[in-house]
């Protein structure tokens, strides 16, 4: 039996989530979200909770019933909570600017790097307390969430030497000793 897959998904007040066929729409006062259930599984709404069971005991039908609980809760959790994640912009004369549908990067190439902001994505850039941009990602999708800010931190990943880059608030950046210099002689 899957420990995951057999919990209930409580539904909170204020959100809404309905079943039609094998698709799942829940809607919250985020926003809303629909989801495609693989073919083993079933849901079903009951007493303000969210039944998941499976038809196939083996392996994949296992799995893929706690797949399923999980990708649920995670969309009644964003809808009624948000999700959000944090970029850090570390470079001299490194800058991030929202303009209209679209992030603007200066990360040091010869030109800037722009960045189509995904539809039910909102972005904010704000200074941190040492000027360096500090990019937001919020939204009520999990997993879009988190593929857009690592779409974002892919423009100029963290190096080792200077730790220049986009990185994810909090990242712990590996640093590596540079060349040392050697006297005249060689």
């Amino acid at each position: 039996m899957s420990r995951i897959g057999k919990q209930p998904v409580v539904i909170p007040a204020k959100t809404k989530v309905e079943v039609k066929g094998q698709t799942v729409h829940v809607e919250g006062p985020k926003g809303k979200l629909e989801w495609t259930v693989p073919s083993p599984i079933q849901v079903e709404v009951k007493d303000g909770k969210v039944l998941v069971t499976t038809t196939q005991m083996d392996r994949t039908g296992k799995s893929r019933w706690g797949l399923s609980r999980a990708l649920i809760a995670n969309m009644v959790k964003g809808v009624n909570e948000g999700y959000s994640k944090q970029l850090l912009v570390e470079g001299v004369g490194f800058r991030a600017a929202v303009k209209g549908a679209n992030l603007e990067l200066l990360l040091g190439y010869s030109h800037p790097v722009l960045f189509e902001i995904p539809k039910n994505i909102k972005l904010t850039v704000t200074d941190t307390a040492d000027k360096k941009p500090l990019i937001t990602v919020e939204g009520c999708d999990k997993h879009l969430v988190g593929e857009t800010a690592a779409r974002i931190r892919r423009f100029y990943k963290p190096e080792p030497y200077k730790g220049k880059g986009i990185r994810y608030l909090g990242e712990q950046v590996r640093r590596k000793a540079g060349k040392t210099v050697t006297g005249a002689g060689g």
